[in-house]
């Protein structure tokens, strides 16, 4: 999640500020209450695997990918035999070679 400063401009027109504690920002003494930050950024990224044939197979691919840190989610579209089409969902920056890395330990290929 990513904050970010708030400049009075933001809050409205008002020149002074409350006294520590006096002012619960709920806009009945005249200030706004601050912008509620929007959510984490989240990506979508579509990969397409080789070598998965069964449930156990997307099962160990969604595990591996699962595991590392800024994924949130992994669908499997298998496609016994052939290039399994697989979307990964983050919250936070991962690597090619992360994930690369990830789906040889589960033993598959990324074409």
């Amino acid at each position: 999640m990513t904050i970010q400063p708030i400049s009075l401009t933001s809050i409205g027109d008002a020149a002074t500020i409350a006294p520590s504690g006096s002012c619960c920002g709920g806009g009945s003494c005249g200030v706004a209450s601050a912008p509620t930050p929007e959510p984490a950024t989240r990506d979508e990224s579509e990969l397409l695997v080789e070598g998965m044939t069964c449930d156990h197979c997307v099962r160990a691919v969604t595990e591996e990918l699962s595991a590392l840190d800024g994924v949130d989610g992994v669908e499997v579209d298998l496609v016994a035999g052939g290039s399994s089409r697989v979307r990964i969902r983050t919250s936070a920056p991962v690597t090619d070679d992360t994930v690369r890395a990830a789906i040889d330990e589960a033993g598959y290929r990324l074409v």
